[in-house]
């Protein structure tokens, strides 16, 4: 798949998308032995030969982006030293892609698999706050002081949580399903927070990150982005766009 040079070098970790291009523009890359000055020429990361100021740019897998429907009992890491099955034994192992941020072996749902570090770091630093919506089935149904508490925010053992969007979607027999969309990731935040004002979760579905919604991906699926998911994800986590790569 051809990309543009400096979304390629990049990707790599050569310099950021910005200073890439100073390089371009400066002459210090070479592909396939040739200088090259313009922004718009495209590479194969995987068939061409880049070298920035001398030194060959190690060889990249072209940036992969999948969405996968996590259940119950798998843990968002690449291994674990208990023997618990991951995420990345439902992955297909299509690339060397990891997971964007994790999911409690308990909860379910959406869960993106990555290997564009960039992206990555965008989509779960708490400076970029990337809003993140659940649906969980608690105890009981919230009032709506419960309520106002989690949209105004309250304090769990880190500090006071930034306000989120609540609300509650049906009730279920004993309890209610709410939905509750945060844009921070401390650990267990949903049930901790939803713990504290007398509901405790029975049951978690993250459904969105972003723009990027779960939608009918069965339980277990994976399937890739589509491109537009991908821009959005990236114009929504403060990256830049490139349309043309």
């Amino acid at each position: 798949m051809e990309e543009r040079l400096q979304k390629v070098l990049a990707h790599a970790g050569v310099a950021s998308r910005r200073a890439a291009e100073r390089l371009v523009l400066d002459g210090r890359v070479t592909v396939n032995g040739q200088i090259v000055r313009t922004l718009g020429v495209k590479v194969d990361a995987a068939r061409d030969r880049l070298v920035v100021d001398g030194r060959p740019v190690a060889s990249v897998e072209a940036p992969t982006y999948l969405m996968l429907h996590k259940p119950r009992g798998y843990v968002s890491t690449t291994r674990d030293e208990r023997g618990r099955p991951t995420v990345l034994e439902l992955s297909g192992a299509i690339e060397h892609v990891y997971p964007v941020g994790r999911l409690d072996v308990d909860t379910e749902g959406l869960l993106l698999l990555s290997n564009d570090g960039e992206l990555a770091l965008h989509l779960t630093h708490p400076r970029y706050t990337v809003p993140k919506e659940y649906h969980a089935l608690v105890r009981g149904v919230p009032e709506a002081e419960a309520l106002a508490r989690l949209r105004r925010g309250l304090v769990l053992e880190e500090g006071l949580t930034a306000p989120a969007r609540a609300t509650v979607l049906s009730a279920a027999g004993d309890g209610s399903w709410v939905s509750l969309e945060l844009k921070q990731g401390w650990k267990r935040q949903v049930r901790r927070m939803l713990e504290a004002v007398g509901h405790p979760v029975e049951r978690l579905i993250r459904v969105r990150v972003g723009s990027v919604t779960l939608g009918n991906l069965p339980r277990g699926a994976v399937r890739l982005l589509t491109a537009v998911e991908v821009d959005r994800l990236r114009a929504e986590s403060g990256l830049i766009v490139d349309h043309a790569s």
